[in-house]
């Protein structure tokens, strides 16, 4: 049984040589963009729960509206 990714490759690998080259840098770009946003985000996790935790606090003190999207 062939996995979802082999599946992708054989396809590339039908696909002429310059276009396999732009499929190759794309997927090594997403590859690489995806660790860089799991890193911002492990490295912000503290800064988003005080957020969220103030967020919640003027939600609670009566500072915050219900969002109207015809307001946006």
């Amino acid at each position: 049984m062939d996995t979802l990714l082999q599946q992708a490759v054989r396809e590339l690998t039908n696909l002429p040589e310059a276009e396999q080259e732009l499929a190759g840098r794309w997927i090594l770009a997403e590859l690489q963009s995806e660790r860089r946003w799991d890193e911002l985000f492990a490295q912000s996790a503290d800064l988003l729960s005080a957020m969220a935790d103030e967020a919640i606090r003027e939600d609670e003190a009566g500072l915050t509206r219900p969002l109207d999207p015809d307001e946006l």
